[in-house]
C-alpha cells in the first residue's frame, strides 16, 4: 500500500473513533462553554476549536475519559477566549464579604416554589462568577464527581467543594432576594 493509501486508511479510522467516543459528548461541550461564556454564538465557535483540537490529539486519548477530555479542552478554550475578549470577565473577585444571606424568614414551601421557576435559576446561575459558575455547571448540570472536576480544571478537591458550597450559597442569596423583589412588586 502506498504511503498515501495508508495516511487516508489512518484518517478515516481516526474520524470514526472520533465519532464513536467524543462526538457523543460534544453537546455537554457546547452547554460548558455556552454558560462559561454566556453567548451561543462565542459557544459555538468554541466548541468548534475544542473540536478541531480534540481530533487533532485524539492519539492522546486513553480509556473511557472521552468525557471529561473534552470538557476539559472545552473548558480551557472558552477560558483562552475570555483572556483575549472579555479579560474583564476573569477578574471578578471571589471575595463574599458583601453577600448578605437570610434563609430563616423562608420556608421550604416557598424555597421549593423558587426551584420550580427554572429560569430564574438560570438567570442566576448566569448571575455567578465564573469560577462559581464553572463548577455548579460541572457538578449539576453535568453531572461530574468532585473528583473529575479538580481533575479537569486543576485545582483541588477541597476547592472545588469550597466553589461548590458558595457558589450554592451565592446562588440561593440571588434566589431569595430575587424572589422577595417580585413579592414586593406584586403587593
Amino acid at each position: 500500500m502506498s504511503e498515501g493509501g495508508e495516511k487516508r486508511l489512518f484518517e478515516q479510522s481516526k474520524t470514526k473513533r472520533f465519532e464513536r467516543i467524543v462526538a457523543p459528548h460534544i453537546a455537554a461541550a457546547y452547554n460548558l462553554a455556552r454558560w462559561l461564556l454566556q453567548n451561543d454564538q462565542d459557544a459555538e465557535d468554541v466548541v468548534q476549536e475544542t473540536c478541531l483540537l480534540a481530533y487533532k490529539h485524539l492519539d492522546v486519548l486513553r480509556g473511557d475519559e472521552a468525557r471529561a477530555w473534552l470538557l476539559k479542552i472545552a473548558r480551557n478554550e472558552s477560558y483562552d477566549w475570555l483572556r483575549r475578549n472579555k479579560p474583564m470577565a476573569l477578574n471578578v473577585s471571589l471575595d463574599e464579604r458583601n453577600i448578605e444571606l437570610s434563609c430563616e424568614s423562608h420556608n421550604p414551601e416557598q424555597l421549593a416554589m423558587l426551584a420550580a421557576d427554572s429560569k430564574l435559576l438560570r438567570e442566576g446561575l448566569g448571575n455567578l462568577p465564573l469560577e462559581f459558575r464553572e463548577t455548579l455547571v460541572l457538578r449539576e448540570l453535568e453531572g461530574f464527581n468532585y473528583k473529575e472536576i479538580a481533575e479537569m480544571i486543576d485545582i483541588p478537591i477541597g476547592t472545588v467543594m469550597s466553589r461548590l458550597a458558595r457558589g450554592r450559597k451565592r446562588l440561593q442569596g440571588w434566589l431569595i432576594s430575587r424572589m422577595s423583589e417580585e413579592m414586593k412588586d406584586g403587593l
